[in-house]
């Protein structure tokens, strides 16, 4: 079958897409992935990762370094598709509204005639479910977020009310509909009763070496907390705050993803004021990611629960430091206290903003090495006899090919 997937975002940014992508294509289809233009950190990581990929991509709406004109037009008819779904018609401006590449991606998609088309990000569904009727094809979306709820859990909010828009209007047309949590796949099931979503754990591939490093006992603890960007309000002051009231062991904190500001790394700096090391590392592939990861000894997963979405996901970094061998300490929001709890043996949760608790749990696994150790090879074992995406992507292409295909 020839299978198109659309993404307001780039593949760099989206491992998840990649994933699927990957495993459409090892399954012998033929792959389309268009994508958009979205930070430029993930441009170079882009032009090296697609060039080894079995399945091809083009870009949609321009870019700075790509058809610089076609962006600044696609900006531009952004804003005004913005201003006029707020102040005039959700109604008619909402699928132009809902991303920069919206009208790009619809054009581009709509000239694909494929046998499945498949929307990952909120910007694209649009463009999916537009070709896929043109087309009398099947169609499905991957929400890896619950999209209304990412910025605000106001109703008032005029994010909150295009997202739902967008939803409302384009989930009832798809065959298929895939979540990445337990809680985020309930509370689309409950939106869309008739949607019948699957969960799709954001779990990655299993890495060749499956061994955790080794750990001298005079070695500092080394702290590792991942993301597409280093900023506030993601967690980072909780670990700093933890490490701040530790003396008796030395940690290291490394922080991997591009900065949100220009001052973002002398702000943490200055925030942990020297009561231990802190690292900031820039942002690697995806391939490379559980790699880097395993030079660490535990994974932060640290999200302040901010929105309802932010509470119910499970982000792809849970899953990294598991296949990575790291022991795991999570912040209470409603899917990672949940899944910490079906996992005990990976590590522990802190409520969130307790950075006391959070110290005291750091200190455990300094003073008993014997334990970090066996956390992180339990970790390990999850990640190679369960959490990953070999065992976890053949409920994804069973959803592919048992669609109907007109």
């Amino acid at each position: 079958m020839k299978i198109v997937i659309a993404s307001s975002g780039q593949p760099s940014t989206n491992p998840r897409m990649v994933r699927e992508a990957d495993a459409l294509a090892n399954s012998g289809h033929d792959v389309l992935v268009i994508y958009a233009h979205w930070t430029f950190w993930a441009t170079p990581f882009d032009q090296q990762m697609l060039k080894a990929k079995k399945w091809k991509a083009i870009i949609a709406g321009g870019s700075p370094s790509h058809s610089p004109l076609t962006y600044f037009i696609s900006r531009l008819c952004h804003k005004l598709s913005s201003f006029l779904a707020r102040n005039v018609s959700m109604r008619y401006f909402s699928k132009l509204a809902i991303s920069r590449s919206s009208k790009s991606l619809i054009c581009k998609v709509k000239q694909q005639q494929a046998d499945v088309y498949i929307a990952h990000n909120l910007g694209a569904l649009p463009a999916i479910v537009i070709a896929a009727k043109h087309h009398h094809k099947p169609c499905g979306f991957d929400a890896e977020d619950l999209h209304r709820y990412e910025v605000s859990n106001d109703n008032q909010d005029y994010d909150v009310q295009l997202k739902t828009h967008i939803e409302q209007k384009y989930i009832p047309e798809l065959q298929y509909l895939t979540t990445s949590s337990p809680q985020i796949n309930a509370a689309y099931q409950s939106l869309f009763p008739a949607s019948s979503p699957v969960c799709l754990l954001n779990v990655t591939d299993k890495p060749g070496q499956t061994s955790v490093r080794n750990i001298h006992p005079d070695d500092p603890i080394r702290l590792f907390w991942c993301s597409q960007t280093i900023g506030l309000k993601r967690g980072i002051e909780d670990v700093i705050g933890a490490l701040r009231l530790i003396s008796t062991h030395t940690f290291e904190l490394h922080l991997m993803g591009s900065q949100q500001h220009g001052e973002t790394k002398t702000y943490f700096t200055n925030l942990m004021n020297a009561a231990h090391p802190i690292f900031f590392h820039g942002p690697v592939t995806p391939e490379l990611l559980v790699a880097h990861a395993a030079r660490f000894d535990i994974g932060l997963a640290l999200e302040p629960g901010f929105s309802i979405n932010n509470d119910l996901a499970l982000s792809n970094k849970i899953f990294t430091y598991i296949q990575a061998g790291l022991a795991v300490v999570a912040s209470n929001t409603t899917a990672q206290q949940a899944f910490m709890a079906s996992n005990p043996e990976i590590g522990h949760c802190y409520e969130i903003g307790g950075t006391s608790t959070l110290a005291a749990i750091l200190c455990s696994y300094a003073e008993n090495r014997g334990l970090l150790d066996k956390t992180r090879k339990a970790s390990c074992r999850l990640g190679q006899d369960h959490l990953n995406w070999e065992t976890e992507k053949l409920k994804f292409l069973k959803i592919i090919d048992t669609l109907p295909c007109p």
